[in-house]
């Protein structure tokens, strides 16, 4: 039987995470004070929110609505009767001193998300449950040389906790959960997903164990990590440095982890809590949640197509690769675009590959989203029309036509293509000319094509487009470049 090579190879990563969510609300989950993002310190507060004595909080009905939205998207249970808890634990930052969430009885049990890896089988993993819970507020620690300041502008937002069991095997499964969970969020319209801002957040509970093993290993829970590369940077590094200490001989400490993103190393912020240190009991201040079977099914007629759909729907209704198909479907702005684009061109796999491709290299660069983009999509639709009928290159579309119509978005479309010159040269003699040219230029290279080496024909192919200013059909010259190298033999 054969060893492994290395000590890591004998031992398996056990991932399981918790996100927060927060939720997309104008005011906070027990309180009317305003949820938004930026206003200045502690300007979102209210007796509610500050936790003052004699208040009492009331329930937000859209954040119960959003709560069982995510649950139905991630085929949860939802639990028709379920209650708030008081979870005790103090921070300077929540002020009450306790925070409301959701313990023994949670509004979602049970549900699972499916991956899809490149080069790998659909995975699937599983989601303990969805609960309801208020945020914190916020510790700066850099702001004063004496003291560390509270914003509580935080306190009371809304937030759900998604908690998956430990089905995950790898970094990059990690990263494919969380990017999945995330995608489901803001296609519901629930969370925008903002991780810098800190709209979603993530907790990675991380053990190993050897291959083979039922038995799981003690687990370190890395804190609040804020974006889906330092959550593959976490796992990777804490299973190294957890099956080192193992083949040394030491035992792992159950403890709560902070990740630096500078160093790429997690140290130890306190031993890790059990759930009876929290002493858990029901809220009194809040009646428990009787949601009717009537209000879940008019939510769950609600939902958008979600996004494993949508991919699925397009691989079968546009003939698209699954790999196209789960770009467009990434946001459900860049879906809805290309389903506006594909009104106005039959050309499902051109249109994937401008939306997949110059259009959001042109997003990304300037920061934008679709929404922002200046042109419409029926634009496209004549862009693609164009090059199918043989008028202009795709080069020359991409290259020199796209930029131009960004710069002046009002410009008729055929006005710019004749004030290019983009117009593809039919006469043949041109091409022809242009053809011999170059074949003459790299006679070596013309052999070589003879004994085997099909690769020069780029080579050519770009020298005679250069010649043309980009005015040529590229299959129609590919074809007579060949025409021209065999009959040189």
């Amino acid at each position: 039987m054969s060893t492994p090579d290395t000590p890591f190879e004998k031992y398996e990563l056990v991932v399981g995470l918790e996100i927060h969510a927060q939720l997309s609300t104008n005011s906070k989950i027990f309180s009317s004070d305003s949820a938004a993002f930026g206003a200045g310190p502690n300007e979102h507060t209210s007796p509610v929110s500050l936790g003052l004595p004699g208040t009492l909080p009331r329930i937000n009905r859209q954040v119960v609505a959003s709560a069982v939205k995510m649950g139905l998207a991630t085929n949860c249970r939802i639990n028709l009767a379920n209650r708030f808890d008081r979870k005790n634990y103090f921070y300077a930052d929540l002020p009450k001193g306790y925070q409301v969430t959701q313990d023994a009885l949670p509004v979602c049990q049970q549900g699972y998300v499916h991956l899809k890896l490149k080069g790998q089988a659909q995975r699937t993993v599983r989601i303990n449950r969805i609960h309801m819970e208020e945020d914190a507020g916020k510790s700066m620690h850099d702001k004063d040389n004496r003291y560390s300041l509270i914003d509580l502008n935080r306190a009371g937002v809304p937030l759900v906790e998604i908690v998956s069991e430990p089905d995950i095997r790898s970094a990059e499964e990690a990263a494919a959960y969380l990017s999945e969970i995330r995608k489901i969020a803001r296609y519901l319209g629930v969370c925008d997903g903002n991780m810098e801002e800190g709209s979603l957040r993530c907790d990675a509970n991380i053990s190993v164990r050897l291959r083979g093993a039922e038995t799981y290993g003690n687990r370190c829970e890395v804190k609040n990590l804020n974006s889906i590369r330092n959550l593959q940077r976490a796992i990777n590094y804490e299973f190294k440095r957890q099956v080192a200490l193992l083949e040394k001989g030491e035992t792992i400490g159950q403890n709560t982890l902070n990740f630096d993103a500078g160093t790429g190393e997690t140290s130890v912020l306190r031993s890790k809590e059990m759930a009876y240190d929290y002493r858990y009991f029901p809220e009194p201040d809040l009646q428990p949640l009787e949601l009717s079977q009537e209000w879940v099914e008019e939510i769950h007629h609600s939902l958008p197509e979600l996004p494993e759909d949508r991919a699925n729907r397009y691989t079968r209704q546009f003939s698209l690769s699954g790999y196209d198909a789960s770009l467009l479907t990434a946001e459900r702005a860049v879906a809805d675009f290309f389903e506006e684009l594909v009104k106005f061109t039959g050309n499902y796999k051109s249109a994937a590959n401008w939306i997949n491709g110059p259009i959001q290299s042109y997003l990304n660069e300037n920061n934008l989203e679709i929404a922002e983009l200046p042109l419409p999509a029926n634009i496209f639709g004549d862009i693609i029309e164009l090059v199918d009928s043989g008028k202009i290159n795709h080069t020359a579309a991409v290259k020199q036509l796209f930029p131009a119509m960004l710069a002046d978005p009002r410009k008729n479309i055929i006005e710019l293509v004749a004030g290019l010159d983009l117009l593809i040269d039919t006469c043949t003699d041109d091409l022809d000319h242009y053809i011999a040219t170059v074949l003459a230029r790299y006679p070596d290279k013309v052999s070589e094509y003879h004994k085997g080496k099909k690769g020069v024909l780029g080579l050519f192919m770009g020298d005679v487009m250069r010649l043309s200013g980009g005015k040529i059909d590229p299959g129609k010259t590919n074809k007579l470049i060949i025409q021209k190298l065999e009959a040189l033999k």
